[in-house]
């Protein structure tokens, strides 16, 4: 099979009609075609009436919320969470978006500075990329050693069993898009002066890269599954399919005054799985 980065040039404006042709059923998509707009609009509305009423509880009750999202570059984890936040009070719930560690902080426990944003009685966190950076990224580009990869996968079911004990509710998603239509986004980044900000020279660079962060995911995923602790994978060549589904996820995983299981609706199993059931698939994504 034709590898699609053979060829593929981000700097032409043109992109490759093989690419565009074959980026929504890349990964194994189930699906041909974007959840028509009115469905999705009026899903989304009753999700996130729901999560108003969750957000309304929170604060009744002081419980608190945690969502990991990761997943490759331009999977849509930024666009899901601004969904996600739409509706809700800001002051209570909170997006970490840490950047690279500074001198002071790579000298510190790798979980310190992720410390500081644990959330407080009725706060919900939603942490755009995580603790799991070490595992991903940092281990495929060379920023960490073998040896602190290592110890990162033996301490993170440990750390996250301490804040689930605590009481925390914790959600952990890994957003899964296929190559082709991880290109066709990238491309769409490069040629919108709007967009062009969130390409970076490190999402050039894992272009090459496909197979070795594929591996370190299966890894990731394989080590840190628990049962206090769970992933949640959910293909995303569809973003608006993809939203939904991680935002019925959370709701159904929680108890709270007011929940109406049937306008949350019932998640499509076609594109969510269990962790460790993601891993047993015969999978190209």
């Amino acid at each position: 099979m034709t590898d699609p980065i053979d060829g593929f040039d981000i700097e032409n404006p043109d992109l490759p009609k093989a690419i565009k042709k074959h980026a929504m059923e890349s990964g194994g998509y189930p699906y041909d075609d974007k959840l028509d707009r009115d469905i999705y609009e009026a899903q989304m509305y009753a999700l996130q009436k729901q999560l108003v009423t969750l957000q309304a509880h929170l604060a009744a009750s002081g419980e608190r919320v945690m969502i990991v999202f990761e997943g490759r570059d331009a999977a849509g984890k930024g666009g899901t969470i601004k969904r996600y936040m739409q509706n809700i009070n800001p002051r209570y719930a909170i997006i970490a978006a840490l950047p690279k560690p500074n001198d002071r902080e790579r000298t510190q426990w790798y979980f310190q500075r992720y410390v500081e944003w644990m959330p407080a009685a009725a706060e919900t966190v939603l942490f755009d990329r995580s603790w799991y950076n070490r595992a991903g990224v940092e281990k495929v580009m060379g920023f960490c050693t073998p040896e602190q990869t290592e110890l990162f996968l033996d301490e993170a079911p440990e750390f996250e069993k301490r804040l689930t004990k605590d009481g925390i509710h914790l959600f952990k998603f890994w957003l899964s898009i296929g190559r082709e239509m991880q290109l066709k986004r990238f491309h769409a980044r490069r040629h919108d002066p709007l967009k062009v900000w969130k390409l970076s020279p490190i999402d050039l660079e894992a272009l090459s890269r496909w197979d070795d962060y594929s591996a370190a995911r299966d890894e990731m995923i394989a080590r840190t599954h628990s049962e206090h602790a769970p992933w949640r994978v959910i293909r995303t060549n569809d973003k608006r399919r993809g939203r939904i589904t991680l935002i019925q996820s959370v709701l159904h995983g929680l108890d709270y005054a007011g929940k109406d299981k049937k306008a949350i609706g019932d998640i499509d199993l076609n594109i969510s799985y269990n962790g460790l059931d993601f891993l047993k698939m015969d999978k190209t994504d």
